[in-house]
């Protein structure tokens, strides 16, 4: 792994500190900071200094700072000084305001850093001069974002950084400025050893470097592309996108971006700056993407929602909505597949029923009924469901009724059943019939419980990862002009999806992730 990623490693115990920094190393760590102020008891640095097997940082952090540190400032400031003369050190942390009272000492280089956990002050800027005038090294700041306005400013501030900085916001808002960062110049950025410590708010793990963001060879050329919307923190998209980028050849970072309903135009706005180059979009913002874009696909203009925006070359974007054509094509392909064995069943002669009216329902029902499908739409609110029913000219049913009505093919676009719901069902399993096709498009976990049901009383069935891969393909030949390998795609989801673990950097034939949960909703799936 690349020194450009500094492994922190923060725990009670001198023991599990050892096990941590003999593990880290293993799996390739190059650089270490040590979180001091995580140990219950006085730091035995004897201990600890004949383990150091690549270049280390100390860090005391007071709880005002985001640490744990118990003890007297005083004392505090004495441990510092015990951490760089012990000689087992490269790198000391210092905050700001103490900085200046513990003086530079042999060989041990400085971080000075400013810490705030609950904003990002409107002096942001006077604080980083004054700690520019500091003797450093490396300048650390590390704020906790409450807008995109916040990610904007701090990132400004690291591109235009006259000396070596490491800048970033914490928490879920803030998170792409921690890997935005090293595009801008930082000499490094952090990951958490053990994300289960809850070292500090957004910190990604040593292990997502690994196996979901590669830092290696991020730099002033890498493109951006990434996933809007909220939530977006368990997005496999990030893991997938980034993957293919890598098979493809291609200079490009592939980031998850939360942004709170109602802010996608300031967003775009604020973003332009990095630029990002493409959007994935999922919920709230698809209808939102549509109105935004200067151009769209006829889809897009069909069903009035977007999934993908691509950025033109004067900076307007153009808007796609991959999910039309992913739905359809998952259907036909599982019709002409059946069609092996049997009479060829084309849409236009088969009656289907959508549970939902959002992102993935708005999309689906448009494609269906274009193939002229006989259709119907029930969804729990029952405004949405005839909203969308008026759309497309065909039926609204309630909700209740929902166990009423024949149907070919059944269509879940709810995220009844996502995880961590998986023993949830957006139906009654009474209605599922032999010959049934029952198509779930939530595609974490790949089989729900309505799939294994529906196998078990011999439907047929289609799961969400494949339109999932469909309407990511797609969206990586509009962002990077390439087309990729769907059959490895499923592969990689597959294994993301499963406890096993592949890396980026182990030569492995197909990476994944580390059992990754969630649901990004590219899918669409509300109600």
């Amino acid at each position: 792994m690349s020194d450009r990623v500094l492994v922190v490693i923060g725990r009670t115990r001198h023991k599990m500190v050892v096990a941590e920094l003999a593990e880290a190393v293993k799996r390739g760590a190059k650089f270490i900071e040590l979180r001091l102020d995580f140990l219950a008891k006085a730091v035995d640095f004897k201990r600890l200094a004949p383990l150091k097997q690549c270049p280390w940082v100390a860090t005391l952090r007071r709880p005002a700072d985001g640490g744990r540190y118990s003890g007297t400032e005083a004392e505090r400031q004495t441990v510092l000084r015990q951490a760089i003369v012990s000689g087992a050190f490269d790198w000391v942390d210092l905050e700001t305001d103490v900085a200046d009272t513990i003086r530079r000492f042999g060989a041990v280089k400085r971080v000075i850093s400013y810490h705030n956990t609950a904003e990002t002050p409107q002096n942001l800027d006077d604080i980083y001069a004054k700690m520019l005038k500091q003797d450093g090294d490396v300048y650390k700041i590390a704020v906790a974002a409450q807008s995109v306005d916040d990610v904007a400013r701090v990132m400004h501030l690291q591109r235009t950084a006259p000396k070596p900085t490491v800048a970033f916001c914490m928490g879920d808002i803030g998170q792409p400025s921690r890997f935005l960062a090293l595009k801008f110049g930082a000499p490094w950025i952090y990951a958490a050893f053990n994300k289960e410590r809850g070292i500090a708010p957004g910190l990604p793990s040593y292990d997502e470097f690994r196996t979901t963001f590669p830092v290696k060879g991020i730099n002033a050329d890498t493109k951006i592309f990434g996933v809007v919307g909220d939530p977006v923190a368990h997005s496999l998209s990030p893991l997938l996108h980034n993957h293919m980028y890598k098979r493809l050849g291609v200079n490009a970072l592939y980031l998850p971006f939360r942004v709170p309903r109602g802010t996608l135009p300031q967003a775009l706005e604020l973003y332009e700056q990095i630029p990002v180059s493409g959007y994935s979009v999922t919920i709230p913002h698809k209808e939102a993407a549509a109105s935004l874009a200067r151009e769209s696909e006829p889809n897009v203009q069909v069903t009035g929602a977007a999934n993908t925006l691509v950025r033109r070359d004067d900076g307007k974007w153009t808007a796609a909505n991959t999910d039309y054509a992913a739905a359809v094509d998952s259907l036909k392909a599982h019709f002409a597949e059946r069609a092996k064995d049997g009479p060829v069943t084309q849409l236009s002669q088969v009656s289907v029923l959508i549970l939902g009216a959002g992102g993935a329902a708005r999309a689906i029902a448009h494609a269906i009924h274009r193939e002229g499908a006989q259709l119907t739409i029930t969804a729990r609110t029952h405004e949405r469901a005839q909203r969308l029913a008026e759309e497309v000219k065909c039926k609204a049913l309630d909700w209740h009724a929902r166990h009423s009505v024949s149907f070919d093919v059944l269509v879940n676009c709810t995220p009844v059943g996502m995880h961590p719901n998986v023993d949830e069902a957006p139906c009654h399993f009474s209605i599922l019939k032999p010959g049934h096709v029952v198509f779930d498009t939530i595609y974490a976990p790949e089989t729900t419980l309505l799939v294994r049901e529906a196998r078990s009383r011999g439907c047929e069935t289609i799961t969400g990862v494949d339109m999932f891969v469909r309407q990511a393909a797609r969206q990586i030949e509009l962002f990077t002009g390439r087309t990729p390998d769907t059959a490895l795609m499923r592969q990689i989801v597959r294994k993301a999806l499963s406890p096993l673990t592949k890396a980026f950097d182990d030569g492995a034939s197909v990476e994944g992730a580390e059992g990754k949960k969630g649901n990004d909703g590219d899918d669409g799936n509300d109600d």
